[in-house]
């Protein structure tokens, strides 16, 4: 018999729904998706896989070893589009083109790095492809519009290039209202009109369901993908994809006036049935969401006590007839949805996504492959 431990099932049917809804939403605009720190923590091969099936021809990632791994995953049958947000660091420019990856320039020194190597590759590969990443607010990364002027003023340094897409990132996409969105939108049609016929991307998620004057030739939806809402709560149009659930190893009987767990952080105000789980931040299960994260069980939410450690975690079960050892808890997952967790952590809900350990058993519905 199997030692219990917690399993995280990903449900790559959902995912194919979220992806379906966002592409609805995204009109005639293509739908690349984010699939960086390793498919938002569910498993970068699998996902891609999934979403190339559904249509997906270009990814997004943000590391150079994410990009060539990914190439690796999809395999030669799978000619995707796969572009590196980080750009091409010191160095990378052969590795990047020889993973066929599209770098995103951040950066005048980064522009001329490729395109120097692009002119010494010429008679061999051609113009090698790339995007060019602008800043118009956020003050990450990104050519600012003076730069892109200068580049854009002067071709020959662009030389050795094959710039497909021109593309900038909202800093506040997840407010609706909030003002930098329509600025950005205003900084990033002048910073197209720098590079005319160049394709052009600005939304992640939150702009997808902004509507369609932030959509422009590609969208790059990330946490939508994953079962997250673009505004920070979950919204009815997107599936939950990831689901944590772990077994209870046992249940014990406190009294008033007793303590559970490290530094006695939760003291019982009255009798309580109390439920050890196995399962804690090791697995995922966020430190910070001790004495606000609930679990499910039984048709209801369950209240997590005291602190979480790093393998066991506590929760009310007082009640509740289903509460056994063996029984499983639902961590995350329908009814304790990524972004429910992430507001009881005090977080977002990509962090909830890519803090889930590799401890647990990882279970795939749905054809990945």
């Amino acid at each position: 018999m199997p030692a219990p431990r917690a399993r995280l099932t990903v449900d790559l049917d959902a995912l194919a729904a979220n992806h379906a809804v966002l592409r609805r939403l995204a009109g005639a605009a293509e739908v690349a998706p984010v699939v960086k720190a390793d498919g938002y923590g569910l498993g970068a091969g699998p996902v891609a896989r999934r979403l190339w099936a559904e249509g997906a021809r270009s990814f997004f990632v943000a590391r150079l070893e994410e990009g060539e791994a990914l190439r690796a995953e999809l395999g030669e049958p799978r000619p995707a589009r796969i572009f590196v947000l980080d750009g091409a660091t010191a160095g990378a420019a052969p590795r990047l083109a020889g993973a066929r990856l599209l770098p995103a320039l951040n950066s005048p020194a980064q522009v001329e790095a490729f395109a120097a190597y692009a002119r010494a590759q010429r008679s061999t590969s051609g113009a090698l492809p790339c995007a060019l990443h602008v800043d118009t607010g956020m003050h990450r990364l990104g050519l600012t519009l003076d730069e892109l002027q200068v580049l854009a003023a002067a071709p020959d340094r662009l030389h050795g290039l094959d710039i497909q897409l021109l593309m900038s990132h909202l800093a506040c996409a997840d407010q609706e209202e909030h003002r930098l969105n329509a600025q950005q939108a205003g900084r990033f049609k002048a910073a197209l009109a720098l590079l005319p016929g160049v394709a052009a991307s600005l939304a992640n998620t939150g702009g997808v369901f902004l509507g369609p004057a932030f959509h422009h030739q590609l969208v790059r939806p990330g946490i939508g993908l994953y079962g997250g809402g673009p505004f920070g709560a979950a919204h009815p149009q997107l599936e939950p994809v990831a689901t944590l659930a772990a077994p209870i190893l046992q249940v014990r009987a406190i009294s008033e006036g007793e303590t559970v767990g490290y530094g006695a952080a939760f003291t019982a105000d009255r009798a309580h049935r109390v439920a050890i789980v196995a399962a804690g931040y090791a697995d995922g299960v966020l430190r910070s969401s001790a004495g606000r994260g609930r679990a499910w069980i039984g048709g209801a939410h369950r209240a997590i006590l005291g602190r979480i450690s790093m393998d066991l975690m506590a929760i009310d079960v007082t009640g509740c007839e289903d509460a056994r050892p063996g029984a499983l808890v639902e961590l995350l997952g329908p009814h304790v949805t990524v972004d429910a967790a992430a507001e009881a952590a005090g977080t977002a809900s990509y962090e909830v996504l890519t803090r889930l350990g590799h401890r647990a058993e990882r279970v795939y519905l749905g054809d990945g492959t």
